[in-house]
């Protein structure tokens, strides 16, 4: 017999894999807020370029995230920035891998 239009045919089922980092709670209290808010201005000016000014608003987030423990702590390196001023990715080069092996 076929299984052709039979419920569930060809579906393959598969583990749900967790996030890299974890999941991190939400920012109930809006401590980081503002900044946030201020990044989202500064990707819709920019048109979602890759603006120095926004990347450090958007560390500036992170930062803000780890001091109030709603992630967990991190080197920024890991987090996508690196050394500041020899970043790959603001000088148009190959962006850092966070993630060893990829």
């Amino acid at each position: 017999m076929s299984t052709f239009g039979a419920p569930g045919a060809g579906i393959k089922i598969t583990k749900p894999i967790p996030p890299e980092r974890g999941s991190f709670p939400l920012d109930h209290d809006a401590e980081c807020q503002p900044i946030m808010k201020k990044y989202l201005a500064c990707l819709k000016t920019v048109k979602g370029m890759n603006s120095p000014e926004c990347r450090e608003l958007s560390k500036g987030y992170l930062q803000c995230r780890m001091e109030r423990n709603l992630m967990a702590p991190d080197s920024m390196k890991n987090l996508g920035f690196g050394n500041g001023e020899g970043d790959a990715a603001e000088k148009g080069g190959e962006p850092e891998r966070a993630i060893a092996g990829k």
